[in-house]
């Protein structure tokens, strides 16, 4: 069974879209001692209950590497539209957090962000605008509680 959701909008750009990348995972046994791996071989990992003993990552960890990496990128994009430095040593913390409710499991997060060298408002507005651009924030906007907080 193949199930798609599209939103309105999505479906009114789908042909505006041009696909520049494609990551393509195979994933066996889920969270609990299961495993993944990229068709490239670049990620081939074990995967563990968050919280548990053992080896392996689980799909919170992930998420936040993923996210805070794709963060800093639109940060330093909108730095360098801004023409303002985005410095090496900025980075961003992400932090996200599985939580139980009465219909199940849902995920919260926090991006802290360290953009140093750089006047407070200029920097608040590299973030303001790289949140609105980066496809992480995109994708859980509206579905995910987030707090983004300029260390």
């Amino acid at each position: 069974m193949n199930t798609t959701e599209k939103s309105e909008a999505t479906k009114a750009t789908q042909a505006e879209k041009k696909v520049v990348y494609t990551a393509k995972a195979h994933t066996t046994g889920g969270r609990d001692g299961g495993a993944s791996k990229t068709d490239d071989g670049r990620l081939d990992i074990k995967l563990s209950v968050p919280g548990t003993p053992g080896n392996g990552t689980n799909p919170e960890q992930l998420l936040a590497a993923g996210w805070s990496a794709c963060f800093l990128t639109n940060l330093k994009i909108a730095g360098g539209k801004a023409k303002v430095k985005v410095v090496p040593e900025s980075a961003v913390d992400a932090e996200v957090d599985l939580c139980s409710t009465d219909d199940g499991f849902v995920i919260q997060a926090r991006l802290n962000v360290s953009l140093p060298d750089l006047d407070r408002a200029v920097a608040q507005s590299l973030v303001d605008t790289a949140h609105k651009a980066c496809p992480y924030s995109k994708a859980t906007r509206g579905n995910v509680d987030v707090i983004i907080t300029l260390l």
